[in-house]
């Protein structure tokens, strides 16, 4: 018998199915990911722009703020379109390796996200914590460091998934039933062994979430206590109203996300697969749309960017006249 070799097994592109039993919906579940979408690239696309050029944004927290506005813009940019390109004109064909870097960006800059929120919840225990220290201990240097090292552990710890997707055998179809690859949607077509598959992404979810969930818990931890002890009223309130912002990107980012692993897990066979779809584009959507939002409205800063910058064009048109 004549045996069949990896490139025989690998099918040259796959089909993302969108989201299967819910087709006849597919045109009206379009408008609010386009929507959400829209509002996510034109905020952060804007906060973007209030941090490069306003002098006053030029601090650390607007700093790891302008990180995790990029981190949203290649989440988005990674998935948005091609999904909106299958429920609106059924364009559903990705070839195998565009399959593959589309899974990395979307694995990689999750964990990127997380990472940048847990620095962003140092960021807000050295300000409340050690105020005198703030300005000396995180520097530019500091700064750029930690980015660095953020996106490298994430690149480092999806590229083995990447290749171990890439080499299993594919000899049960084509077909995804999803919106975008990830990981363990591409490896269950495979008719080998996943388990490798399962346990190291298991492994890197645990790695990646669960060291910054720890992380981000001992720092609040630390600012509940260090903001209790404070015998003015006032202060509290200026401390907790700090962390406002990103204790809301906070559960932006890890409800869908929770929701997502513990259904996969204990309610697999009670919840739809449309639900679970569905959750996983939320969960690369609505940080990505709310973050900008919720910043916007509860930074008193970047408040008073946008006023300036609209009072600014209304002088400009005001002179014009």
């Amino acid at each position: 018998m004549l045996m069949l070799n990896q490139t025989d097994l690998t099918p040259g592109s796959f089909i993302l199915n969108g989201i299967p039993g819910l087709e006849y919906m597919h045109m009206w579940i379009s408008f609010p990911f386009c929507s959400m979408y829209i509002v996510a690239m034109v905020g952060n696309c804007g906060l973007l722009y209030l941090i490069c050029y306003e002098d006053s944004l030029h601090r650390t927290m607007y700093y790891f703020l302008a990180m995790l506005s990029l981190t949203d813009l290649f989440i988005c940019s990674s998935t948005i379109p091609k999904a909106l390109s299958i429920l609106w004109f059924h364009f559903k064909e990705i070839s195998s390796d565009g399959c593959l870097v589309q899974m990395f960006f979307v694995h990689t800059f999750t964990g990127m996200e997380s990472g940048v929120l847990m620095l962003m919840a140092l960021d807000r225990y050295v300000a409340i914590c050690y105020p005198l220290h703030y300005s000396t201990a995180l520097t530019n240097s500091v700064i750029a460091k930690a980015g660095l090292s953020t996106f490298l552990r994430g690149v480092l710890l999806i590229i083995p998934i990447t290749f171990l997707t890439k080499r299993l055998p594919y000899c049960r179809g084509n077909i995804i039933p999803h919106t975008y690859c990830d990981h363990m949607s591409v490896a269950k077509l495979s008719c080998g062994d996943i388990k490798v598959n399962a346990v190291y992404g298991l492994t890197v979810a645990l790695l990646i979430g669960g060291f910054d969930i720890l992380c981000i818990t001992i720092s609040y931890t630390m600012i509940l206590r260090a903001v209790v002890s404070l015998s003015s009223a006032d202060a509290r309130q200026k401390a907790f109203s700090i962390c406002t912002a990103h204790i809301c990107a906070i559960v932006f980012s890890y409800s869908p996300a929770f929701f997502s692993f513990f259904s996969h897990r204990f309610g697999g066979h009670t919840i739809p697969p449309s639900c679970h779809i569905i959750v996983a584009n939320v969960y690369l959507l609505l940080p990505p749309t709310m973050n900008p939002i919720v910043y916007g409205v509860k930074t008193k800063q970047i408040r008073d960017c946008v006023v300036k910058i609209l009072l600014g064009s209304k002088d400009i048109k005001s002179q014009s006249i």
